[in-house]
């Protein structure tokens, strides 16, 4: 294991009618003038948005409202925030949703205190200095921003999807955690978000790292609970306990706490970004297609993690079997999860055409050089062979 520094400040706020507790957790951070920043109007019609509001009214606190925070949030999205933020003079930004507002929220809280361009951070041209505290009340539990100091957002006038992250700065104060408010989410969108945080613990355990014996096994321990309470939740979207585990699951995975002490990879998350930037598909379903392809890739390279993974997460017999056999049989597991949660494997089937392989390789080369990851180092024509073999899934 490696030295590390492990910041994990935010208070979550876990349970039934807990957004009923925005207000108090507002004042107890020092809210005056608040910004709502949500996604779509669901949260108006479902009624949520006015308990927020009453909540926040009660405590004598101020807001107004951002919302239209499109799925892939844009830079266009973090732009109109910037300017409310600063004209209507918010000291603090409650984001309302799942990653999306919460990832727009936290490009709003460094551009609104900053002089020039917010996308300066992103494109790495600056690092911030100052960000206007973010609050969280999570309905769609997938990216697991709620709790982590990340942020992803697409410049869609240079087709860039680009993360930052600032752990010291982003991470949202509070974030309230109502499984109940996930009861009417579409299953396609639960399916995404299983993804999407089975991934995030993908671009950890994946590591060289020697000697992680603990953060490995527990690693272990929450994707196999996911996928079980994944398929509980196929039957029975409103069980709480499941929508409970799958929740608090989608946070542990992201804050951290699975990659303590050891190198993370992230090409997949990368290499997905270039499909969801030109595509405008989502994110998990990009996951979907790219992640079975990139251990197809690395098995024969470095089949240590990958020979673990099919034993200990995707209950892959041993027995008398080498150990590819043993990898490809775990390999096939994880597509038949993905099949069974209704995604599909093939990037061809996914953006419904042929996809310009030759042009999200030169986007991905533009954005992060010459090689990605770090399980197994892959060079842009790696790349190119990956989104191959996801053409048929």
């Amino acid at each position: 294991m490696e030295n590390f520094r492990f910041y994990s400040p935010t208070e979550f706020i876990f349970g039934r009618d807990t957004q009923k507790d925005c207000g108090k957790a507002l004042k107890r951070y020092g809210a005056a003038k608040v910004m709502i920043v949500y996604g779509s109007d669901r949260i108006k019609a479902s009624g949520l948005l006015k308990e927020i509001e009453d909540s926040i009214a009660a405590e004598g606190i101020e807001f107004c409202e951002y919302g239209g925070i499109k799925p892939n949030p844009t830079a266009e999205n973090v732009y109109g925030g910037i300017a409310r933020a600063v004209s209507e003079g918010v000291n603090f930004l409650l984001a309302v949703g799942g990653g999306s507002p919460i990832d727009a929220a936290k490009g709003i809280a460094m551009g609104a205190v900053y002089s020039g361009d917010f996308w300066d951070f992103y494109c790495g041209k600056a690092t911030p200095a100052a960000a206007l505290p973010v609050g969280v009340v999570l309905t769609i539990p997938a990216a697991g921003s709620e709790g982590s100091g990340n942020s992803v957002i697409t410049n869609e006038k240079t087709h860039q999807k680009i993360s930052v992250r600032y752990p010291f700065m982003l991470r949202p104060l509070f974030a309230i955690m109502n499984p109940e408010l996930t009861y009417s989410l579409p299953w396609f969108q639960t399916a995404c978000g299983i993804v999407d945080m089975m991934a995030h613990i993908f671009e950890r355990y994946f590591s060289n790292t020697p000697q992680t014996q603990l953060v490995d096994a527990y690693s272990e321990a929450i994707m196999r609970d996911i996928a079980d309470q994944a398929l509980t939740l196929k039957l029975d979207g409103e069980n709480y306990a499941a929508r409970a585990d799958i929740m608090w699951a989608g946070t542990l995975a992201h804050n951290g706490l699975c990659g303590v002490g050891k190198e993370e990879d992230w090409a997949s998350h990368r290499l997905e970004h270039e499909i969801s930037a030109f595509y405008d598909v989502a994110h998990g379903a990009g996951l979907a297609v790219i992640i079975p392809a990139w251990m197809k890739l690395c098995a024969e390279r470095n089949p240590d993690k990958l020979w673990r993974f099919a034993i200990n997460v995707m209950s892959v017999n041993p027995a008398g079997k080498e150990t590819m056999e043993i990898i490809d049989e775990g390999i096939s597991e994880l597509k038949n999860f993905y099949h069974d949660l209704g995604l599909t494997t093939s990037l061809r089937e996914l953006v419904g055409k042929e996809p310009d392989i030759d042009m999200m390789v030169e986007s991905l080369h533009r954005n992060m050089g010459d090689t990605l990851g770090c399980y197994v180092p892959l060079s842009m024509d790696d790349c190119r062979e990956i989104y191959k073999i996801a053409l048929e899934g």
